[in-house]
């Protein structure tokens, strides 16, 4: 487990290094824009998922500095929807990676434009980075098209909607899953389907690879709830209990705790399954990633 925290670790100061050039590189955006961007974007965390998109491409014998710009677009994407979910009209969090909110530092309406400023950054990254990787024309425009679909109202924000109209609600166990597939699966997979793209994986590597990653998804939003309930407030930056208090619908509130641990155990089973039975991924880092997912503490 050490060798792959190392290795997380390691990949993430990388990505840091190349996100602050990014914020730095920004000299026409308003320097209060910038700050409130940078805030959140250079904040830390896990990133896992730019960390996939390396780690993917790595395991197909791609070129990680090719893939390094898309793992930092990821991330801004990611960063752009941690700072809207915050928001008082949605989440209405105080505490995010162990500081205050942007929103509680810069105020809503700034908080808004920083998240709609990495979006849109992000997609520009996605397009230069493709050329300079020298993808062709069909793969740059199936992966930015693929993006929007993965992290607009077919994915990600219409998870976010499913998740605040499910408040309050009595959802079951198959609504759950829609929500979170959409939510937090669809960028998880978009991480990976980006590595393996700049690698230039062929359909049945990126089949595996895809499967892994709903997997990995699923797993690694169960194992977030679970930690809402018996997580250390200190090594999650954050309030925990805060599930609870809004009535969101949750893995251990409609399983039990022990039930959605097995969940998480027999999806990671799942996910080093698919990844190591496909000789053409080097599967060490991917399962490595897979088990840390049910070890992690924040």
């Amino acid at each position: 487990m050490r060798e792959i925290q190392q290795y997380i670790k390691e990949k993430a100061e990388r990505l840091e290094e190349r996100l602050t050039v990014y914020m730095e590189e920004s000299e026409e955006v308003p320097l209060r824009l910038r700050e409130a961007m940078a805030y959140s974007l250079l904040a830390g965390g896990k990133r896992l998922r730019p960390v996939l998109v390396l780690a993917v491409c790595e395991s197909l014998g791609g070129n990680e500095e090719k893939a390094l710009p898309f793992g930092c677009a990821v991330e801004m994407i990611h960063t752009y929807s941690l700072i809207h979910d915050d928001l008082p009209a949605m989440d209405d969090d105080d505490y995010r990676r162990g500081r205050l909110t942007n929103h509680k530092v810069y105020g809503d309406a700034m908080a808004i434009l920083a998240g709609d400023a990495l979006l849109t950054k992000a997609f520009g990254i996605f397009a230069e980075a493709s050329l300079q990787a020298g993808l062709e024309e069909k793969t740059a425009l199936s992966l930015i098209r693929e993006g929007s679909r993965r992290t607009g109202g077919e994915g990600m924000v219409g998870g976010q909607v499913k998740d605040i109209l499910g408040e309050s609600r009595s959802v079951n166990l198959e609504q759950l899953r829609d929500i979170h597939r959409s939510k937090t699966g669809d960028l998880i997979v978009y991480s990976v389907r980006l590595g393996a793209w700049v690698a230039g994986a062929s359909p049945v590597e990126m089949d595996a690879l895809t499967r892994y990653a709903e997997r990995l998804g699923l797993a690694f939003q169960i194992q977030d709830d679970v930690l809402n309930v018996i997580g250390d407030r200190e090594k999650m930056g954050k309030p925990v209990g805060s599930d609870e208090e809004k009535n969101k619908a949750t893995y251990p509130a409609l399983l039990g705790l022990e039930e959605s641990r097995d969940w998480v155990r027999r999806l990671v089973e799942e996910a080093k399954d698919l990844v190591r039975s496909e000789p053409g991924i080097d599967s060490t880092r991917l399962m490595g990633i897979a088990d840390y997912l049910t070890n992690r503490d924040q």
